[in-house]
Parts: structure tokens; C-alpha cells; sequence
């Protein structure tokens, strides 16, 4: 299932069914039918109904929201190997540790927040009428060491843009991670029918801009004073790129 799908479900139990699975992440089939209250034949009637048509899927015994987004891919370079991969529901310790260790380093609101929230939700990838959420994680020894993140909110007047955040954990700069992190997100975005993709980073992250600049975002805007950092006022520099 695509993000720009729309989400018609045909039955109120299976619309049910759905944003329980969609709010969780990953959920017994046992605990999804009790707490509805359906019937066990209709339940999996509509369970069928929805792996169907793409909405859902079940691993390990657990049912999940269903996402298009490509396989796993493994990259070599001189000294290491790393895999890049979407996310799943078990990566939320991994990805939530990451985003701190890099926002703690480098001062990066953004991704703090995205780290708090889904932290807060204990929900990876989400996909509803409100808003969509994607993950992709670069992966050492099956360890999250580094993350690019998308999200978009299902308004029709900015349903052509999606944040992102990306990072990787410093002991695994410089091996290409970030950018490999990058294009895979932004080639996710395009082939979801994203224009614009953007971010926001306090101007004394000079790293993340520099880095950004290389990959041909641009400065759009810069707030000044947005930001109060250990007492001292920092601008806010708005970039973006056209997909």
C-alpha cells in the first residue's frame, strides 16, 4: 500500500480493525478481535479481506499495517558493511536511542521531537486520515545505527510535501550511510507522489547544512532568534529540495 492511497475500507468493522493495527503498530489478532468486540468468523473475514487489498499483513504472529516500500539493500565500503532497509515496528528502540545520541551531539530539534513522539506513541510507521509516517534504517549487525524519517500530514493543500529528518550515529560518519540514507527516502517520497521535501535545523548545526548543501537542498528562509539554546538565541535555517 502506497501513502497516496486513499483509505476506503467498505465496512465500519474493517475500518475498525485497521486503525486499531495502524495506532499499535504490530498487534496479536487475539488482542485486536477482543478489544472490538467482533466476532471471531467476521473478524477474520475482514482480517482477509484487508490483507487483500494490501491494508494489512502478519508476521511473526502479529498483524501490521501494510507499506510499500522496497527491500533491503547492502552497501560495502573500505571498512564496513551496512544494510538500509524500512523500518520496522521492532526498530523503535533503536531508531528512538539513534535520534537522541545524534540530537544530543549536534542540536537537532527536529528529530528530538520525532524521537518524543514516537517514543510517547510506541507506534513506528503510521498511515491514517491525519497524517503518514515512513522510517528507513541503516543497519550494522542488525543494530539501527543510523535513520532517515518521513512525514506528512493528509492536508490536501500540503499533501505535496513531507518533512524529513536523518542522522547517523557518529562512530559511522563517513562511510556514505547518510547519503545512502538520504537518497532512499527521497526516492520513497518521489514515487509517492511528493514534490517537496524539507527540514528545519538550528544555524549552528553547521554540519547538517553543510551536508544537505551537498546533496542540493536549498536555503529557503531563515528565522532569526527562533531558537533558545543554553540561554543564547540561535536562527532557524528552513531548507527544502524539489523532487
Amino acid at each position: 500500500m502506497e501513502f497516496s492511497e486513499s483509505l476506503e475500507f467498505g465496512h465500519a468493522d474493517r475500518k475498525g480493525i485497521y486503525e486499531y493495527v495502524e495506532r499499535h503498530g504490530a498487534v496479536d489478532p487475539d488482542e485486536v478481535q477482543s478489544h472490538l468486540g467482533i466476532d471471531p468468523s467476521g473478524f477474520r473475514h475482514h482480517v482477509a479481506i484487508l490483507k487483500r487489498d494490501g491494508r494489512l499483513d502478519e508476521r511473526d504472529g502479529k498483524l501490521r499495517v501494510t507499506i510499500d516500500a522496497g527491500a533491503e539493500e547492502e552497501y560495502v565500503s573500505e571498512t564496513l558493511e551496512f544494510h538500509i532497509r524500512p523500518a520496522r515496528q521492532e526498530d523503535l528502540s533503536g531508531i528512538v536511542g539513534a535520534i537522541r545520541q545524534v540530537a544530543e551531539e549536534r542540536t537537532y530539534i527536529e528529530a528530538e521531537s520525532v524521537a518524543d513522539e514516537i517514543d510517547h506513541e510506541e507506534t513506528l510507521l503510521r498511515h491514517n486520515e491525519l497524517e503518514s509516517r515512513m522510517f528507513f534504517v541503516a543497519t550494522v549487525d542488525d543494530e539501527v545505527v543510523g535513520w532517515v524519517h518521513l512525514h506528512a500530514p493528509e492536508l490536501e493543500k500540503l499533501a505535496h510535501t513531507a518533512e524529513l529528518t536523518v542522522g547517523v550515529l557518529e562512530g559511522y560518519r563517513g562511510h556514505g550511510i547518510g547519503s545512502h540514507l538520504l537518497a532512499r527516502g527521497l526516492e520513497w517520497a518521489g514515487s509517492n507522489g511528493f514534490e517537496k521535501v524539507y527540514q528545519s535545523v538550528p544555524s549552528t548545526n553547521e554540519e547538517a547544512i553543510e551536508f544537505l548543501e551537498e546533496h542540493d537542498w536549498e536555503t529557503e528562509a531563515v528565522r532569526e532568534d527562533h531558537y533558545k539554546l543554553d540561554g543564547r538565541y540561535v536562527d532557524e535555517v528552513m531548507m527544502a529540495v524539489d523532487l
